[in-house]
């Protein structure tokens, strides 16, 4: 037996008091149990909870909060469907997690703790010891002990929901292993209904398990009773109405039955739509149908066979008549059922008394709100009898042998009407001495009983009232079989009904007696011929003007051949079928049955490719199922070839044969084609589909300047880990750009057109992740940088993340801050990843020195450059990782590289140049030879100080030159008594580094 999980909710009463009946139940004859609650609105919880329980049907109520726990507060009350006298009650769980279980009627309990939140509990149809429990953490439990003990089903199982999978076990052996999951990918998760021995489910992009339907549907399911289901279906049309469909026995053929049926939204959102089942009375049913901008109720004998307009009564309450002539004037009901079971609907029938249907509606073109009356209709010849001028509700008792009618209205009341001839005569009683607002009745289901407790208040600020109503006294006998009289079921005059004459046998209207609970409803049928009005259109036919039902546009009548396999036989449709449970022999039956042929042999078509996930993306490394489906096609005689797409390809003789589906390992991430293709000796079909196999996407990392040059291109690099994952697309955000820019490449180049801090951010998309990374660049007109290196020591300490290399920045902007006193605003440093460590600094312009002065500010900027390196030359920026771990921050050597300007008038001296600082370089090695060592402990010499001054004098004049964005950097490295000797010559042109190099040899003549 398989389950699945159809949440519900319990309903609930509330009173301006605060106080309300949860739920009530009626064990026995004479056992009621009752539990209310005083909820807190200043607190919004419940805080009290009260359990009552009556053993002589309702006369005396007893408190039993002793036996449940004095502080217990209780939230929920279940009865066993299978066995009354087993009681199930649930605890708040907002303070605590218990069940109390009895079996004694609810006379003694036992309480169970759970480790585990209930929010909804269903009873099996069954048997009454097993359970499903639905947790707050979205957790299916099941118990086959009454609760007593718990078992975890799934995990995961959740309602609105978007990636939903329908997932069918055996309760007693619901392990991974036994879990079957029998249509590929995902499901509407609000879709699921489960109705007798129906499942439905609605499955997105599926073309094999999809209902049989038109297209471009929104089904909502009415009724599934006697093996046919009646549907609602919206189509992509309709916005306020939906078409009726019903079924064959197998729930998955559908025809059209009634078009434009009236919806409106109910409290929980739900949809309602204006379709009533009449009980007792089968294939009966009532419709509110929009046409033409008006609503009017319809009526069918034969489950929507056909349709009629209801004759309007002939006489109102004071015997005038009533002029009203089909089709322009007709009766209209309301049809919407109280989702309350405390309180009656606009419309009532009963099991126990078939013909009696009690509603409220109104006479004329069409349904009205105003005007309403309830009426009521004894089947006998389909006419409606007016009993009352305003709202009533209307209860059963005693099995349809009597009614109890009691006002609608806000104000408080004392009176109810009974009447024992089925409302022809109403009598008044009074049930209370003191006016009471009523809030609902409580009866036993069924209605087998003439016991009712009607409960309310008799002001806003008093307690409950409870009044019980016997009305066993009124009547002195019990019925006899003089008592009951036959009642012929007909449909305006026609005593043939889905194929049989019904003969029901009814209380006489004048025998005032008790029926009581051991009296069943009894009918006789006898069969009929079959007629043209036994038969319904088939699958795929449509009813025209003339009566006759013929294929409709989209449908091929040869593809309901497609299941066939050679040698065996199909029913071929004559357009026609039977209504469902229509029990007609003979008469045309031959001519409308669909006749039995053999089938034909086909060549294969409607080859369907799928996931088991309904997904085209798979994991590297993990098993794919591909399931394989034809439409068409000799299915035991066709070949199915599966390519791969890897260079792998499987070849299974039939298709029933692969039902189980195809399981396959990619071990490379890509796009492969996967085909499959179906042969048999008539012909072939062939499909594909590209599946995406990615893997997991762990770590991105956005490579950008930290600080980049205005109007200037820079190039933006998006580092993934692992690099290759599969199809990635990458959007980038530059800037205050709304629109981003979308790429399959990992690298992209921009500028910034302002000065400031601009903000970048890439995200990445593999498959069904996003990750994303976040650079700012600082945005200028010049700037200055070099890299930094650090003592051996700071490797060992260096994690490689991003919160390390942020913290170690702002160290070393501090300790060169505190060494040569440039400006908070005119440093910063990064530190880059990777090892061995390695950092950058970078210098920035000084707005309010500079401002409009573009020369002025490459001349500070490399003023303050030497001040920095010549800091880091001295080993003056240090800093302390931690206790005992000395850091100290080194200019990292660059090496010589050529000399490249890219202006037109310098292209063809480059050469020259070069050589001449060739030359330069051999005369100061041949100097430094033959010049006898100096200390270097010794303070600079006043030379040096003439030369600092020198190359200042000397940036002066060349700043009348035009200077390239990027100033030339050269290097030249001395070895002095085994200490490094950096002198950096920053230059903005050739001339200007040569002129500077001669300087730099000179004082290293001197050194």
């Amino acid at each position: 037996l398989r389950f699945a999980l159809h949440l519900v909710e319990n309903l609930i009463i509330y009173t301006q008091t605060g106080l309300y009946i949860d739920c009530s139940a009626f064990l026995d004859l004479q056992v009621i149990l009752m539990l209310t609650k005083l909820f807190d609105f200043n607190l919004n919880s419940v805080t009290e909870s009260s359990l009552w329980r009556s053993t002589d049907y309702g006369a005396t109520y007893q408190k039993l909060n002793d036996k449940v726990g004095a502080k217990t507060i209780l939230s929920y009350l279940y009865v066993s469907p299978n066995n009354k006298r087993k009681i199930m009650l649930l605890t708040d769980p907002e303070v605590e997690s218990s069940l109390l279980i009895s079996s004694d009627e609810g006379a003694t309990y036992q309480k169970y703790r759970l480790n585990f939140y209930i929010l909804s509990l269903l009873f099996h149809p069954e048997q009454e010891d097993w359970i499903l429990a639905y947790s707050h953490d979205q957790k299916l439990y099941s118990s086959v002990e009454f609760g007593r003990r718990w078992q975890v089903v799934h995990e995961r199982v959740r309602s609105g929901y978007s990636e939903a999978l329908y997932v069918t076990c055996k309760l007693q052996n619901c392990t991974d292993a036994n879990k079957g999951k029998p249509f590929p990918g995902y499901i509407d998760p609000n879709s699921l209904v489960v109705q007798d021995e129906y499942v439905f489910v609605q499955v997105g992009n599926c073309p094999v398990f999809s209902l049989k339907i038109t297209p471009n549907s929104n089904l909502h399911v009415i009724s599934t009773d006697e093996n046919r289901v009646v549907a609602a279906v919206q189509e992509w049309n309709q916005n306020e109405t939906y078409n009726l469909y019903v079924s064959d026995t197998s729930g998955v053929y559908y025809t059209l039955a009634l078009e434009n049926v009236v919806s409106s939204m109910g409290p929980e959102g739900n949809v309602m739509v204006d379709l009533y089942e009449v009980a007792g009375i089968k294939g009966m049913f009532l419709a509110n149908r929009k046409t033409d901008n008006q609503v009017k109720t319809y009526i069918t004998y034969n489950r929507g066979r056909d349709w009629r307009l209801l004759q309007a009564p002939g006489k109102d309450l004071r015997a005038n008549s009533i002029h009203c002539e089909l089709p322009y004037c007709s009766l209209h009901l309301h049809l919407h059922v109280s989702a309350n079971p405390y309180t009656s609907g606009n419309i009532a029938s009963r099991e126990s008394a078939p013909g009696i249907i009690v509603a409220s509606g109104s006479i004329g073109s069409e349904l009205t709100t105003s005007n309403c009356q309830r009426v009521y209709h004894l089947g006998c010849r389909n006419t409606w009898r007016q009993i009352f001028n305003e709202e009533y509700a209307v209860l059963y008792l005693d099995q349809g042998g009597a009614l109890v009618a009691i006002r609608h209205t806000p104000l408080p009341i004392r009176h109810l009407w009974l009447s024992f001839d089925e409302g022809r005569q109403w009598n008044k009683y009074s049930f209370t001495s003191s006016p009471l607002f009523v809030d609902g009745v409580l009866g036993e289901p069924g209605e087998e009983t003439l016991i009712m407790t009607i409960f309310g208040h008799v002001s806003h600020r008093s307690e409950w009232q409870l009044v019980k109503i016997d009305f066993r006294s009124i009547f002195n006998r019990r019925c006899t079989e003089a008592d009951y009289q036959t009642w012929h079921l007909h449909n305006q005059g026609e005593p043939c009904l889905m194929g049989v004459k019904r003969i029901y046998r009814k209380l006489k209207p004048t025998s005032r007696c008790v029926m009581g609970k051991t009296y069943s409803v009894s009918m006789t049928s006898g069969p009929c011929e079959c007629t043209e009005a036994d038969f319904e259109c088939d699958y795929g036919y449509e009813r025209r003007t003339n009566g006759k039902c013929t294929p409709a546009f989209w449908f091929h009548p040869s593809s309901m051949s497609r299941s066939c396999t050679m040698g065996m036989t199909f029913l071929n449709s004559t357009g026609y079928r039977k209504v469902v449970s229509n029990n007609c022999t003979a008469g045309v039956s031959m001519e409308y049955t669909a006749r039995r042929q053999q089938c034909p042999i086909q060549a294969p078509r409607g080859l369907h490719l799928v996931t088991s996930e309904g997904t085209l993306t798979a994991t590297l490394g993990t098993n794919v199922t591909f399931l394989v489906f034809l439409e068409e096609g000799d299915g035991a005689r066709t070949s199915i070839t599966l390519d791969f797409g890897d260079g792998h390809a499987v070849t299974y003789s039939n298709v029933s044969s692969i039902e189980d589906g195809i399981k396959h390992i990619y071990k490379t991430v890509g796009i492969y084609r996967v085909t499959a293709t179906g042969e048999n000796s008539l012909g072939s079909e062939t499909t594909m589909l590209y599946l995406h196999v990615t893997c997991q996407l762990e770590y991105i990392h956005l490579s950008a300047p930290f600080v980049a040059v205005r109007n200037k291109e820079v190039n933006l690099t998006a580092v993934l880990w692992p690099s290759q994952v599969g199809t990635v697309t990458y959007i980038w955000w530059i800037g205050n750009n709304t629109e981003p820019v979308i790429t399959l490449e990992g690298s992209v180049s921009c500028t910034f057109p302002r000065e400031g801090i601009s903000t970048v951010t890439v995200q990445v998309s593999v498959g069904n992740s996003i990750l994303q990374d976040r650079k700012s660049i600082a945005v200028h007109e010049y700037f200055r940088s070099h890299l930094l290196a650090f003592s051996s020591n700071l490797d060992d300490h260096n994690p490689d993340v991003a919160e390390w290399r942020l913290d170690v920045s702002r160290v070393i902007r501090n300790s060169l801050i505190q060494a040569t006193g440039v400006r908070e605003d005119q440093l910063l440093v990064t530190v880059l990843p990777g090892l061995p460590t390695a950092a950058e600094f970078f210098l920035l312009p000084d707005k309010q020195l500079t401002e409009g002065k573009p020369d002025k500010s490459s001349v500070h900027l490399d003023q303050l450059s030497e001040v920095l390196l010549g800091a880091l030359n001295q080993n003056l920026v240090q800093f302390t990782l931690r206790p005992g771990v000395q850091v100290t921050v080194y200019a990292a050597h660059l090496s010589a590289a050529p000399l490249v300007d890219t202006s037109e008038n310098h292209s063809g001296s480059a050469m020259l140049m070069l050589l001449s600082v060739v030359v330069v370089g051999l005369a100061v090695f041949v100097i430094y030879k033959f010049k006898s060592p100096a200390n270097p402990t010794e303070a600079p010499s006043s030379s040096q100080r003439d030369l600092v001054h020198s190359l200042e004098i000397l940036d002066t004049e060349f700043n009348s030159r035009p200077i390239g964005e990027y100033p030339l950097l050269l290097t030249l490295t001395f070895g002095l008594h085994f200490n490094l000797l950096f002198l950096h010559c920053l230059c903005h042109s050739i001339e200007h580094c040569f002129m500077r190099l001669i300087l730099c040899s000179f004082f290293v003549s001197q050194r």
